[in-house]
């Protein structure tokens, strides 16, 4: 988990009588337009991490993505690949590829209106977090340019200066519903009033352990879902550049991040899955 210190814990309750309350965002497809490992395929590939295969199973499995999304067999199959593909990746070398292009892949993929809820929130006084499957190192810059309070994304175990193939913590499916109860466990969050945005059927879990769980974006499974419970849908469709919107986080802030799991990881994962299952049909 990744506190953002220039939001910090100054809010301590709002109107709903001094009860701490946060929003929690699912972040592809909820508060961005693509996969952010996803995105992150080439730059990973001029910087000699992965091959031109992987490039291009990462552009088909982009478009697999922003049609039907990943579900909880294609999750699983993202986390056996991590292990592999990532295993042996040196840790600055990953840090300085994120410093250099995270701002150009990611600030013209996020939605205007996931901005415009964010900032609802946080005029609340309610706190942001996002939780993401995809590392915490790609999820704490971009939750720091979102204006997020903390984030949590997925954990690599590092051995001397490089990943060791190991994933210490999955922030995906019951995993992000343990991870919000921990906050709220932390920083006194009451769940109950509490908020959970997502667009995939996997985040259920997350969205079923608040009071106020909305679907955005959702996918097929997940829209059956909120039409039987009541929840509202919501519909982002608008992509800008935060560059205008929101101030950029400083160079340092952003330098001692990294991408942890990697683009390349989940573009293997969900390609090579996608294109198994149409060939055997």
């Amino acid at each position: 988990m990744t506190e953002h210190p220039n939001d910090g814990d100054a809010n301590e309750g709002d109107a709903s009588g001094g009860r701490r309350v946060a929003a929690f965002f699912d972040l592809d497809k909820t508060v961005i337009a693509k996969s952010s490992t996803l995105a992150f395929s080439r730059p990973f590939f001029q910087g000699g991490l992965i091959n031109r295969r992987a490039v291009l199973k990462s552009a088909y499995a982009q478009f697999v993505f922003m049609l039907a999304g990943a579900d909880a067999d294609q999750m699983d199959r993202m986390r056996s690949h991590i292990t592999a593909l990532c295993a042996g990746w040196d840790v600055e070398q990953v840090r300085a590829i994120v410093d250099e292009t995270l701002h150009d892949i990611v600030d013209p993929l996020v939605y205007k209106e996931a901005t415009q809820l964010i900032g609802d929130h946080k005029d609340q006084g309610h706190d942001v977090v996002v939780v993401s499957a995809s590392g915490e190192e790609v999820v704490s810059p971009i939750a720091e340019m979102i204006g997020a309070t903390r984030s949590v994304g997925t954990r690599m175990v590092v051995n001397g200066g490089r990943y060791s193939g190991a994933v210490d913590f999955y922030c995906a499916g019951e995993n992000k519903a343990i991870a919000a109860k921990q906050l709220a466990a932390e920083h006194g969050y009451d769940l109950a009033e509490c908020y959970a945005y997502s667009d995939s059927v996997t985040d259920l879990p997350l969205l079923e352990a608040v009071g106020h769980p909305t679907a955005v974006n959702p996918d097929r499974a997940l829209r059956k879902v909120a039409a039987q419970r009541g929840w509202p849908v919501l519909t982002f469709s608008d992509p800008v550049s935060l560059r205008a919107r929101l101030p950029r986080p400083s160079g340092a802030a952003v330098a001692v991040t990294a991408i942890g799991l990697g683009a390349a990881t989940a573009a293997a994962g969900v390609a090579w899955y996608g294109l198994r299952r149409r060939r055997r049909n």
